[in-house]
């Protein structure tokens, strides 16, 4: 019998939430251990290692605000900070606060399930450890678990298999290979210009065509940078103003209400800076069809005017709402297809047949390749949760009670399961938003649970399932307001096979959902059943 390993705190996952939650809970005096999967730390930056990776918001942002010595000590070098960058970022929090000494490494959880009679969480590891503690905080983060494709005949390719979210530490080179990349969503669009560079041969087979505005991306100079540390006070300050987190400049005026001229003078502006902040040009975009259509059919005259062939123009000028698939922020993607060596193939009517040993067989025809790239993206939010054994009270699994949809209370807590927390979870902002200060945010809520708890001499919270039912409710019925709640996208998981469709983050924006957090513990935890 493995002897169990007892500490106060469980913590899964050694990215940024599980780091700041480790040095919260440490604050407290309390016991903790991380369990990390891989060998190091990082989370979706340690994994996420494909040609191109970098962070579609603006580095000086996408930082950790928590410690002022730490904002002030860090320079970023680029606008848009690449994934080596930010996996340094995360190495030097890790060095800073001596946070290391709590993780163990290369520790993969398989289950984890509750006790109810000393009200225990019970971990178990791949590797057959056992860790018992009150509280268990998931922080797995919300693109972790790799969506694999099942193509008849893949166990039999003769070359390389690669998956962008799986991606060889010590890296690929493609050099006078053929290369064939499957998908078109964001790590495609940022590894397909890098690939291009290296391969012989390049084609990409596409479903579903993306919208991508410029990065823009540039160095940033030490002048920017030392004023940005002036005023990060008030920069963090503002972004938490915005339904995103983000300090864009979002403008209280309606596309529709504005003349042609003007639309495409503020798009035109907003192309030219580059980045997310293009949607942010007219407050009816992701509200009226009508006004979304002037944003994509001015991208869709972009994509023309860049791409030289315009069979392969109209196949990369999407045809859905600009913003209901996540906006992707490139670097030479649509520039790439004007190369000799690059062939797009338009699978969305007649989808890939089959992996061959020689390759690709689509429409009737093979393509050799001697390796094949799945840029097929992740079962997102719920993905790495469901991949653990979760079981709650009366031995209720996790995975079966979401499956006809994540179920939770304000992305934080589910019912069933008392005494377990997930960082980001579903039904929270998480995903539409600027994800460190999300991460923050539910770090400290967790954090100040746990310390309240323990100040009135409780064992035990769990949310109540009225509670749940009710932010369930309110989630799904803001989600329709919006036109991102209309399209086949990651958002509602119709990238997985059979996993139920319902739209996941939460769409009321950042400072809604924060006052919310704060009303709940006001109420003395309102929704909560505690013991």
């Amino acid at each position: 019998m493995v002897a169990i390993k007892d500490f106060d705190v469980m913590i899964v996952g050694a990215g940024f939430g599980g780091m700041y939650m480790l040095y919260k809970l440490r604050q407290q005096g309390l016991k903790v251990r991380v369990l990390e999967a891989g060998d190091g730390v990082g989370g979706t930056w340690y994994w996420n290692r494909y040609p191109g990776a970098r962070c579609d918001v603006e580095s000086v942002q996408y930082s950790l605000q928590f410690d002022n010595d730490l904002e002030q000590e860090w320079n970023w070098s680029e606008r848009y900070a690449a994934q080596p960058e930010i996996l340094r970022y995360a190495n030097h929090v890790a060095d800073r606060f001596d946070l290391r000494s709590d993780i163990q490494f290369n520790s993969r959880v398989s289950s984890a399930k509750y006790n109810e009679s000393d009200k225990n969480w019970c971990l178990t590891t791949q590797e057959g450890e056992r860790f018992r503690a009150p509280f268990c905080v998931m922080a797995l983060g919300c693109l972790s678990a790799p969506n694999h494709p099942k193509f008849d005949g893949a166990e039999n390719f003769e070359g390389k298999i690669y998956h962008t979210g799986e991606w060889p530490h010590e890296g690929v080179d493609f050099t006078g290979q053929r290369v064939a990349v499957i998908g078109t969503g964001s790590s495609a669009i940022q590894s397909i210009p890098i690939i291009a560079k290296q391969a012989k041969k390049l084609t990409v087979f596409q479903r579903t065509a993306n919208y991508a505005i410029p990065a823009n991306n540039h160095s940033l100079g030490d002048e920017y940078i030392a004023e940005v540390k002036k005023t990060y006070k008030e920069l963090r300050a503002y972004a938490k103003t915005m339904p995103t987190g983000v300090a864009f400049d979002f403008r209280d005026i309606a596309a529709l209400e504005s003349t042609d001229e003007e639309r495409r003078a503020e798009y035109q502006k907003r192309w030219d800076r580059g980045g997310l902040s293009f949607l942010g040009g007219f407050k009816d975009l992701l509200f009226v069809k009508e006004a979304n259509d002037t944003a994509a059919e001015f991208v869709r005259e972009k994509i023309r005017s860049v791409v030289t062939d315009p069979e392969v123009a109209d196949m990369l000028c999407p045809e859905n709402i600009i913003g209901c698939k996540r906006l992707c922020v490139d670097i030479g993607y649509y520039q790439t297809y004007n190369l000799p060596h690059v062939k797009l193939v338009d699978v969305s009517k007649e989808p890939i047949q089959r992996i061959t040993a020689k390759g690709v067989l689509a429409q009737g025809a093979e393509t050799e390749v001697d390796a094949i790239v799945f840029a097929t993206g992740f079962d997102a939010m719920t993905g790495a949760l469901n991949r653990i054994k979760i079981e709650g009270r009366n031995g209720k699994q996790l995975k079966e009670k979401w499956h006809g949809g994540a179920r939770s209370y304000l992305g934080l807590a589910v019912a069933g399961f008392p005494n377990l927390f997930t960082v980001t979870g579903p039904g929270s902002p998480s995903v539409l938003t600027n994800m460190l200060p999300s991460i923050e945010q539910h770090v400290e809520w967790i954090d100040r649970c746990i310390a309240d708890l323990k100040a009135k001499g409780k064992m035990e919270i769990e949310a109540e399932v009225s509670a749940e039912d009710a932010w369930v409710d309110h989630v799904n019925e803001t989600a329709e307001l919006s036109l991102r709640s209309v399209c086949s996208s990651w958002y509602v998981g119709a990238n997985v096979p059979g996993k139920a469709r319902v739209f996941m983050p939460y769409i009321g924006g950042y400072p809604r959902y924060v006052a919310k957090c704060e009303d709940v513990v006001s109420k003395g935890y309102d929704g909560f059943q505690i013991s």
